[in-house]
């Protein structure tokens, strides 16, 4: 089973806007960053979304300015704010943690913890 609990996602219009949790509350020790990745059918999982322990955050260049991830690392809580949907962000969602030492944050072979995965579809 999933490690990570995440909700949210659902289907919108282009344009649209979803807000994305991810929260491992029991967890007592996790790696310095979190982070969130998508994959569409038949393409790779891609990184999206990144934050460090002290709040630094990493994009992918595709979602600069749409997407905004934060944390509550009180609760052991991600987030990620998605605005202005387009039908290319269309993928399940899932978020990680436990970042490997010295991994790249983009590659899903560094993170050792996963949620679920969540669908997100945009189409009119």
């Amino acid at each position: 089973l999933a490690q990570l609990r995440q909700f949210g996602g659902g289907a919108v219009p282009p344009g649209g806007s979803l807000r994305l949790t991810c929260e491992n509350p029991d967890l007592y020790v996790i790696g310095d960053y979190m982070a969130w990745f998508r994959q569409a059918p038949g393409k790779e999982r891609e990184g999206i979304a990144a934050i460090e322990d002290g709040g630094r955050t990493h994009y992918r260049l595709s979602v600069k300015g749409r997407f905004t991830i934060s944390q509550d690392r009180a609760k052991n809580t991600l987030y990620l704010q998605m605005d202005s949907l387009a039908p290319e962000d269309t993928g399940i969602y899932y978020c990680a943690a436990d970042l490997d030492d010295g991994g790249d944050w983009w590659r899903p072979d560094a993170y050792q913890t996963w949620g679920q995965g969540t669908q997100v579809t945009v189409s009119s």
